[in-house]
């Protein structure tokens, strides 16, 4: 019986040890909580074939975010972090609206007629412009040697400007039913984004798995220097991080104005970069770079969206979300610093000390 309790409590401290078992923890609790006091929240209902509830809302709702973890995962990944993906998804849904452009008199007659251009290449346009922004980005960390946060500064500021410019400083609504599926469309009775969100995170862990990238990024994450002597290019694998990161901003972008049905520049993407940083956090990655989970940063995402689903569940204020995330960012960089390992190591020292100590005094009796 006792090597069984062994074995458990081993099984059970090896689970704790890896990277997503903590936001798994989070998530339980939070989910536990509004069992309990959330009235209504695990509540799933069934209306024309369409399957409505809090739990689909969170996962709708919080896809945009789980395409900019994807992307900030990778970033974050090499040690460094990107503040502009919300501009970088404002100016993708600008350029893809405009180009498909509106037509409100065949909408009210009921005719999806595309007026200006075909939506593949509205779309594709739309993420080739993000790509550039990634490109851009990744220039100046990578072959510049900006800090990362410097570098994405100039284009977070600057981008909602590009965006405004694009829009002539309008809200673009796009009457386009196929355009507005992706966002609103429901499919075997789940929304479309979420398919979109399961087929990109596969195609993510296999190109992070199953190639070489995925061991470059680790290493020129951990030490970048030891890398290069290794042989990997360490600038290029930057400089691709922050490529894939704009083309999931953008991603991100185009649902969004999808959902709504139009580019609105000032809200779009709008605090979502320092949602995209705080749920890969929360997954167990470390913004030092190394090693990194995109399974702990999509359960991070949904942790980010379940808290702040609740907190509009229970009637709290929207301004308290920002106040919510900011205290649990306090305590998540502590966690990170290394004087809070130094003081982990100490303790966890004193406990074997004391250990051993109880131990030798049980023998000698």
């Amino acid at each position: 019986m006792s090597a069984d309790t062994n074995r458990f409590a081993d099984g059970l401290s090896n689970l704790l040890k890896r990277k997503e078992a903590l936001a798994v923890i989070a998530l339980l609790l939070l989910l536990s909580f509004n069992l309990f006091f959330t009235p209504g929240f695990f509540d799933l209902r069934v209306k024309d074939g369409h399957l409505y509830g809090s739990l689909v809302d969170i996962i709708k709702r919080g896809s945009p975010l789980m395409f900019m973890v994807l992307g900030m995962t990778l970033v974050i990944a090499t040690g460094s972090t990107d503040i502009s993906v919300g501009s970088i998804a404002a100016i993708t849904a600008a350029v893809v609206a405009r180009l498909i452009g509106s037509d409100f008199a065949a909408f009210r007659a009921g005719v999806d007629a595309s007026t200006q251009t075909p939506m593949f290449m509205a779309i594709l346009a739309g993420l080739s412009v993000a790509a550039v922004c990634g490109v851009w980005n990744g220039f100046l960390v990578a072959k510049l040697g900006v800090q990362a946060l410097v570098a994405t500064l100039m284009l977070q500021v600057a981008g909602r400007g590009i965006a405004q410019l694009i829009t002539n400083g309008t809200i673009i609504s796009v009457y386009y039913k196929p355009f507005a599926f992706f966002g609103s469309g429901y499919l075997l009775g789940l929304p479309v984004s979420i398919y979109v969100v399961l087929a990109l995170t596969i195609l993510m862990f296999a190109f992070t798995k199953y190639t070489a990238y995925g061991l470059f990024l680790q290493a020129s994450g951990s030490n970048r220097s030891s890398s290069r002597y290794a042989g990997v290019k360490v600038q290029e694998t930057i400089w691709i991080a922050f490529i894939i990161n704009g083309i999931m901003a953008g991603v991100a972008g185009i649902l969004i104005a999808s959902e709504v049905k139009s580019a609105d520049c000032n809200n779009c993407g709008l605090y979502y970069e320092l949602d995209a940083i705080l749920a890969v956090v929360l997954g167990g990655n470390s913004m030092k770079g190394g090693k990194f989970s995109i399974a702990g940063s999509l359960i991070g995402a949904l942790l980010v969206q379940t808290l702040t689903t609740t907190i509009y569940m229970r009637g709290v204020p929207s301004e308290t979300i920002l106040a919510v995330k900011a205290i649990v960012v306090i305590i998540v960089g502590i966690i990170q610093t290394t004087n809070y390992e130094k003081l982990k190591q100490r303790l966890s020292g004193r406990k074997q000390a004391v250990l051993g100590t109880v131990q030798e005094a049980e023998s000698n009796e």
